[in-house]
């Protein structure tokens, strides 16, 4: 009896672990071909497995998106959420967002950039489940910009007058422009330019030049 419970938790375990790897695969790939363009066949390819294995695990294809925007949304949480979440309130929550944002990009989790980033374009007019999905996460992460900034008001970290709606879609705006960039062109350069970007449109970089020491200062 033991031996058979055993067995039945290593064969759910070992189940559990196969379906994380197809997800992995499917958002990796997604990336690349397209939520549209994610099939079982490339999926079996890319992993060594059989058609059969991976139909085990989702009952169709909507079933396999639906997964695949779970899990990547699961993967941005850690990467750029949690990060942000952990910085002081206000500025340096929205630099530590835009910072976990572009370093994502740098590490190159993904061959195909942010997977939120083409997943909206791809699947904007593709109504149903999917894109919901898709939708529901990303005015999610927007929602959460617009909050970092609100606060910062809140903490007159920005001007009284700064709208928070504005400054989630400029920043949101810079992020998207050099996940494009990057993906189009492979120059790392770019995330340094969007990094500057954004301090500068936060009033960093005016601070760090008000900061800086005269020239003209003896330095003895």
């Amino acid at each position: 009896m033991a031996e058979r419970t055993a067995h039945t938790r290593q064969r759910r375990a070992d189940g559990v672990r196969t379906r994380a790897a197809i997800l992995d695969a499917a958002v990796r790939l997604s990336t690349v071909d397209g939520l549209e363009g994610l099939s079982i066949g490339n999926l079996a390819k890319d992993l060594g497995m059989s058609k059969g294995g991976i139909y085990a695990h989702f009952d169709s294809k909507q079933d396999l998106q639906l997964a695949t925007v779970e899990a990547a949304g699961a993967a941005f949480q850690a990467e750029v959420i949690e990060p942000s979440l952990k910085a002081d309130p206000g500025v340096p929550q929205l630099l530590a967002f835009c910072d976990a944002y572009f370093d994502h990009l740098e590490r190159r989790v993904l061959p195909g950039g942010c997977f939120f980033a083409g997943a909206a374009l791809e699947m904007g007019t593709h109504r149903g489940p999917v894109q919901e999905k898709v939708a529901e996460f990303h005015s999610g992460f927007v929602q959460l910009i617009r909050d970092f900034a609100r606060t910062a008001v809140n903490l007159q970290q920005l001007p009284r007058d700064e709208d928070p709606a504005e400054l989630a879609l400029e920043l949101n705006g810079t992020l998207l422009a050099a996940d494009t960039s990057f993906v189009m062109y492979d120059d790392p350069s770019v995330l340094d330019l969007g990094r500057r970007v954004v301090r500068r449109r936060l009033g960093l970089a005016e601070a760090r030049r008000n900061e800086t020491p005269d020239e003209t200062s003896n330095p003895q």
